[in-house]
């Protein structure tokens, strides 16, 4: 018998044998190729349509978001003026009236931004009614708004009343309110 490397010629034949067969079973033949290739251009077309209806349902859900914001808004002008009265003894009058409106504020060139803004009287001295209407109300929506109203504060007169108004308040939002003097006030509030 005739050695190759350690390896008689039987054994090498049988080893070479081995490895052709291996290399057969994992051959890929240009029909699997072209199969493979027709599959990943499938999944990439599959993708792209995926992406853009992910796009427009951010879309919408921003504009149902917006729409729902401005909705609360409505429900805060309607039901605050009567909930400070009753509670404060707040009578909104002024400019607009015994309502609340959206109102912008010229902070050196960044306008500050409040969608809760009314002018009142309690106990014959001037309020003035800052708030933010949220669906939701966490710690970090107190935060936001304390730093909005503090920029605001200095441009109006008499006292100011801090109000956030919305549908859902964490107890995040109870403990930051507390403590930066803002009254939050829930819409099944009366």
């Amino acid at each position: 018998m005739e050695q190759t490397k350690g390896l008689t010629a039987e054994m090498y034949k049988a080893v070479v044998a081995i490895v052709d067969e291996r290399v057969k079973e994992i051959r890929v033949t240009r029909e699997d190729f072209s199969a493979l290739r027709g599959a990943v251009l499938e999944l990439a077309q599959a993708q792209t349509r995926t992406e853009e209806a992910l796009h427009q349902l951010a879309r919408q859900v921003g504009a149902l978001s917006e729409n729902i914001g401005f909705g609360l808004e409505d429900i805060a002008r309607v039901v605050l003026p009567g909930y400070l009265e009753r509670h404060y003894g707040v009578k909104l009058e002024g400019p607009l009236g015994a309502e609340l409106g959206r109102k912008f504020f010229d902070v050196e060139g960044y306008y500050v931004e409040l969608n809760l803004y009314g002018e009142g009287v309690r106990d014959g001295r001037k309020v003035t009614v800052l708030g933010e209407a949220k669906s939701r109300i966490h710690g970090r929506e107190v935060e936001k708004f304390a730093r909005d109203v503090a920029l605001v504060e200095p441009l109006v007169e008499g006292e100011v009343m801090r109000v956030m108004f919305g549908f859902y308040i964490h107890p995040t939002a109870v403990k930051e309110a507390e403590k930066r003097g803002i009254l939050l006030v829930a819409s099944y509030q009366r």
